[in-house]
């Protein structure tokens, strides 16, 4: 085991997050150690962290977004250098011999993926932790190549709110002429305006907030429509091939099903509170789909940061030190980023 590093930790569900050292293990002949230099701050980290969505395991150190730079490798790895700059987001193995796995769809491992943190490695006894942290060592073929250009602290939340987006932009065959409608303007939300815009989508904002026009022209929405009128969704009835839906809150997917053309398709990435009633006809006329989407496996998350490099594509950040998480964390539940916290991790040191 490596000496304890710095880190910052929740001791409990009701605790505010602490400076919590931890160590890791020895680098492996496949493995590769990380000095941290950015982890984004997402909205899972609060869930998490607060136990919020259940089962959560303490002492938890978040942070699943995570670039830093390549401070040692195994004798076996074939990828990295030292010096090299490498990304780590949401898991950090998974069983490698499944069908998911083998379909380069890790995040579903049938067995389990290891999550980056707030879980346990594949042997299920060795706890995970994040990014929160001033290292981390993990299996070469689950760390990403960050690809020169990118401004490191905001490509950082690329590793999932940049993947959670553009994986179902891809699946759901985005690409010039298509009509797509983003649901909600936060971490999500503003990485998917980006991303439908780059691929040639029309793009339009669906927000229940007039403040957040200017802000959704600037990051490439084509259109903004308030939500909170009921007479939106009679006007724009029948028009999207695509919505992706970011809203954490309750809201009617009926309604927002109507907003689809023949055919097309609603992708849930926000987690409402309770479940969500959906009448079988607002699917069934007009062959719609409702679906949903969960970041991306390596391959495709490798295709996202390199897409992103290509497209000069980031996050929009605000840089905090690790002494200001517990006001982030704060922040974030009234809305009050735009749109991603980053931690300077050189603050932990």
């Amino acid at each position: 085991m490596t000496a304890p590093l710095p880190a910052w930790g929740a001791p409990s569900a009701k605790a505010p997050l602490v400076p919590h050292p931890i160590t890791r293990r020895e680098p492996g002949p496949r493995d590769v150690r990380i000095e941290i230099l950015y982890c984004g701050v997402c909205h899972s980290d609060i869930h998490q962290a607060r136990d919020e969505w259940g089962g959560s395991i303490f002492p938890m150190v978040p942070g699943h977004e995570i670039v830093g730079r390549v401070a040692e490798v195994g004798a076996d790895v074939s990828k990295f250098a030292v010096g090299d700059v490498a990304g780590v987001g949401c898991f950090v193995d998974s069983c490698r011999a499944c069908d998911p796995c083998l379909r380069h769809l890790e995040q579903f491992c049938q067995k389990g993926a290891a999550f980056t943190y707030n879980g346990t490695e594949m042997d299920r006894k060795t706890p995970t932790y994040g990014g929160y942290s001033t290292g981390i060592v993990v299996a070469e073929n689950y760390t990403l190549k960050v690809p020169p250009g990118l401004d490191l602290a905001a490509a950082a939340p690329l590793l999932c709110a940049g993947i959670t987006t553009y994986s179902p932009l891809r699946r759901w065959k985005c690409a010039p002429g298509s009509r797509v409608g983003v649901v909600g303007l936060g971490g999500l939300g503003h990485m998917a305006v980006k991303l439908a815009a780059s691929m040639g989508a029309e793009v339009t904002m669906l927000s229940t907030s007039r403040a957040k026009e200017e802000d959704a022209r600037r990051l490439g929405a084509h259109a903004f429509e308030l939500t909170s009128e009921a007479r939106t969704f009679k006007r724009l009835a029948g028009r999207f091939d695509l919505l992706i839906d970011t809203v954490s809150a309750e809201h009617d997917f009926n309604a927002h099903l109507g907003l689809l053309r023949t055919e097309g398709t609603m992708v849930c990435l926000g987690v409402p509170p309770t479940p969500a009633p959906v009448a079988v006809m607002s699917l069934i006329f007009g062959n719609k789909k409702l679906a949903g989407s969960l970041i991306g496996g390596i391959a495709e998350t490798q295709e996202m940061l390199d897409y992103c490099a290509s497209k000069k594509i980031a996050a929009d950040v605000e840089m905090i030190p690790i002494q200001k998480i517990n006001e982030a964390y704060e922040r974030m539940l009234k809305s009050d980023v735009r749109y991603r916290f980053v931690i300077d991790i050189a603050s932990l040191k």
